[in-house]
Parts: C-alpha cells; sequence; structure tokens
C-alpha cells in the first residue's frame, strides 16, 4: 500500500468513535446517504473514510505498537506513562486506556468497511470497478476482526453499520464464525482487488490482491495454532505465500534492508505489500519515530518515551546488517533506541515514515513457517528464512544448524524478532509460535499467567453491554 489521499472535504462516514461505545458513532455530516454513493468517485471518498481511521495515534498511528510490542519481549517504557507500565510488566487490566483504544477503533474500521459495503453492493457503479472498492473494504474489515480475535479471542461479529443505535447489544461470536468470515472476505478481496503493479499512481493506497494474499497466509498460520483450526490451515498457508512469490520480483522483492524504511524512497518501494501512509502536511504524520528517538541529539529531538530491551538490541549478530539500521545507542546512557524510524524532515510530532503491515519479508517468513509444520524435513523450509537472512549478511541455515521442528521455530522467533522488531508483530510472534511464556520467562523471570494470552474485553464496553462476557480471569 502506498499513497492515502484523503478526501476530508467530501467524508460522509462517522468521523471518531464515541469514547463510550464502540458500536456508537457520531451521526452522519452534511451528505445524506440518498444522497450519496451514486458514483465510484462518491465510494471512493468513503472508502477513504475507512482508510483515514487508521492514522489515528490511538489506532495505527501509535497503539498497534505499544499493546503489541510492550508485551512482547523487545520493547520497554522510557516514559512511564499511564496504561504502558502494565503492558511492560504483564499486568494489565481491564481499564487500560490503549487496550481500549485497540478494541473501539478496530470496530470504528469495521463500522465504516461495513458502510461502504452495504451502500456499494447493489449500487449503479460499474461491475470490476465496484468488486474492487468491495474488496478493499472487505479487507480492511477482515484485518481488524484478524487484529481482534488475535488480541481477544471471541469478539462481537457484526456485518452491518450501526448508526447510533444504543438498544443494539451484541454478544460474543464463536471464534470459528469469526474466522470464517475473515476468510470469506480475504478470499473476495484477493479475487476482485487488482493486482498491485495494475493500480494507477493516482490511486495508490488501495488493497492489492497480493495484500489479500499475504494476509490470508497469516491469518490461516493464526488460526492453526489456536482452538478454531482447521485441518488444511497450514498448506492453505503455504498456498497463499507461493501466490505472492509467484510475481516476484516484477511486483514484491526484498530491498537493501534501510531502504525498506526509508520515507524518501517509499514511493517505489516493492518490499512493501500493506501500509499506512504518512506525510507532512496536510497529510497526516505519525508520531512514532519522536517517541522512539533520543532526547537532544540533532537531528532527532525526541522524546525516548520507549526503549529497546537491552537484551534484545546486543542479540544481534556482529555481522547482521539489520542491526545498524534498527538500533542506536542512547549517547551517555546504557539504553538503546529504535533508529529504523527516522526522517530527516520531519517536523515536530509529525513524520513521514509508513506504518508497514505486510511486507515481502514476512511472506517469505510465513512460508518457511507453515512448511516446517507441514513437513519438518522438507529442505525447501529453509528458501525463505535464508533469503531473509541472506539480505542481512547471515550465514544460512540447514539441517546441520537447525535439526527439527522445534530448533526450526526457535530460528523463526529470532529471525522475526531481528527482522520486524518494533513493528507491532512482536506479541502475535509469540502466540502463533508458542513462545510467549517462555519469552517473557526469560525477560521479567516470571510464569506468565494464562489469562495473559488474551487481553480483557475494556471495562467500559462492558459496563454499557451487559451482553458482553469477559475473558476468563479478568
Amino acid at each position: 500500500m502506498k499513497k492515502i489521499t484523503i478526501l476530508l472535504a467530501v467524508m460522509v462516514l462517522m468521523t471518531t468513535v464515541s469514547c463510550k461505545k464502540f458500536l456508537q458513532e457520531d451521526p452522519y455530516d452534511f451528505i445524506s446517504k440518498d444522497k450519496f454513493y451514486k458514483t465510484e468517485a462518491d465510494a471512493n471518498a468513503a472508502l477513504n473514510g475507512v482508510i483515514s481511521i487508521m492514522q489515528l495515534q490511538q489506532y495505527y498511528g501509535r497503539t498497534v505498537w505499544v499493546v503489541n510490542d510492550l508485551t512482547g519481549d523487545q520493547m520497554k517504557v522510557g516514559l512511564p506513562q499511564t496504561n504502558r507500565p502494565e503492558l511492560y510488566s504483564q499486568t494489565y487490566t481491564s481499564t487500560n486506556g490503549e487496550i481500549s483504544n485497540w478494541w473501539n477503533n478496530s470496530y470504528v474500521l469495521i463500522n465504516r468497511a461495513n458502510d461502504v459495503i452495504g451502500n456499494v453492493e447493489g449500487g449503479p457503479i460499474a461491475e470490476a470497478a465496484k468488486n474492487n472498492l468491495l474488496g478493499n473494504a472487505r479487507f480492511l474489515r477482515a484485518l481488524a476482526y484478524f487484529d481482534l480475535v488475535r488480541s481477544f479471542g471471541e469478539v462481537p461479529l457484526l456485518l452491518k453499520a450501526t448508526e447510533g443505535t444504543d438498544d443494539l447489544r451484541p454478544s460474543r461470536s464463536p471464534l470459528k464464525s469469526v474466522y470464517d468470515q475473515i476468510v470469506l472476505d480475504l478470499k473476495f478481496a484477493e479475487a476482485n482487488c487488482v493486482t498491485e503493479d495494475k493500480i494507477p499512481a493516482a490511486s495508490k493506497g488501495r488493497v492489492s490482491s497480493g495484500a489479500a494474499s499475504a494476509l490470508l497466509a497469516k491469518v490461516y498460520l493464526t488460526r492453526a495454532s489456536g482452538a478454531a483450526a482447521v485441518a488444511t490451515d497450514y498448506q492453505d498457508a503455504l498456498t497463499a505465500c507461493n501466490r505472492v512469490i509467484a510475481v516476484s520480483p516484477a511486483v514484491y522483492t526484498l530491498l537493501p534492508f534501510a531502504d525498506v524504511f526509508n520515507p524518501d524512497k517509499k514511493a517505489a518501494n516493492k518490499e512493501e505489500i500493506f501500509t499506512v501512509q504518512f506525510g507532512l502536511a496536510p497529510s497526516v504524520g505519525t508520531i512514532t519515530p519522536r517517541m522512539h528517538l533520543p532526547k537532544a541529539v540533532a537531528p532527532f529531538d525526541g522524546n525516548e518515551a520507549f526503549y529497546v530491551e537491552n537484551a534484545f538490541a546486543l542479540s544481534y549478530a556482529a555481522t547482521d546488517l539489520r542491526k545498524a539500521a534498527t538500533i542506536g545507542a542512547v549517547p551517555n546512557t546504557a539504553n538503546f533506541y529504535y533508529l529504523k524510524f527516522t526522517d530527516p524532515s520531519r517536523q515536530g510530532n509529525s513524520a513521514r515514515n509508513n506504518w508497514v503491515i505486510l511486507r515481502y519479508a514476512d511472506v517469505l517468513l510465513m512460508q518457511s513457517e507453515a512448511m516446517n509444520q507441514i513437513n519438518s524435513a522438507d529442505l525447501n523450509k529453509f528458501n525463505g528464512i535464508n533469503a531473509v537472512r541472506n539480505r542481512a549478511g547471515l550465514l544460512p541455515l540447514s539441517m546441520v544448524t537447525t535439526p527439527g521442528k522445534e530448533e526450526f521455530i526457535t530460528a523463526l522467533v529470532d529471525e522475526r524478532g531481528w527482522e520486524f522488531a518494533a513493528e507491532g508483530q512482536r506479541r502475535y510472534d509469540l502466540l502463533r509460535l508458542g513462545r510467549m511464556k517462555q519469552q517473557q520467562l526469560k525477560l521479567h523471570n516470571i510464569v506468565l499467567d494464562d489469562k495473559y494470552l488474551l487481553m480483557p474485553v475494556p471495562e467500559t464496553e462492558r459496563t454499557l453491554n451487559p451482553n458482553l462476557s469477559q475473558n476468563t480471569g479478568f
């Protein structure tokens, strides 16, 4: 996903989540529904409204990595503001504000996507354009539900837009039902969204069929490791990965590692598969760099709100090219910071760095993960992980260095850590690969209570909706 043009002047969807209800948004603004969704331009403007929510600090502008990296094993708190220390120490409760942000804004995105889907289906737009728009909206809905089930387990499954309905009190849906809908949405997106190379320059920022395939692979891998597993999940994950790899290097390829995060090179970034775009004014900028970078060191002027775990910073091999592009040392301290998020043109809190949700290295590592699960003796499982290691300047793995299935999983846990540090993936990776409790024992010297393998449903939502049950232990 490349550039997002947000058409704020014609936004017809709701602009913010209520601080009280994840189902309720403010009423429509100045264009009524009976006068909207008449043209493809209307639908595109509405789709921009779905995408725009992702740029909020309280969503993919910050919360995504606060929630998913602080609860991992690679990031720690610099400024101990409310909500952060309890995430880091695995003592969070149902009143944690960042967890509430994650739940609420996921449902805002779902509600906006449902609005587009409900109004574009059966509308007057030409079939191919209509299905591409629907594919985009259904991908975004699937992504939000995937985030929710990975974080909370069973969640309410809503497939129609709500408009401030005070008496709607949904219960949580079975995990299988939510996953089935995620897969249906992504299969539709894969079949109906255009390929990355066919997205016109003026329309960059939309979902490609490759993005749907990549996310589908991750959904299958995640479902396979949990209670809703389907027997074919690992094979389906491998098949989805192979569909993306088949168009490399023409459409997707590995870049020099530092170039992946360089905002000056993002226009031609062929490693990105799906990202949230940020830019300088009048576009929406991201605060992520400033929150990681050191104070009073030109040209950074950061606030050191978060640091790198020292053990993780020191875990890179001396020859690993990713370390110099990922981690820096805070002068005159024993602390390290995430250097991968920098922008020489940053203006205060606003920077141009895209937030990467899916990139080609992820697909290669998922291919190896799926193959190891299907047949750990298959030598081809080394292809993906060794391509990533080769880009990093590391020697390849083999049956000599990594002889069994569990050793390979350990190698994947390490490799994904070095590759995707601070990219909002660590918690999900540790859970999917079965290493969350082991890593927390190593990091915090605690035996993690099973209840922390899920996050609690925000208490504010349960107060307003008595039909929402709570996860065990909270």
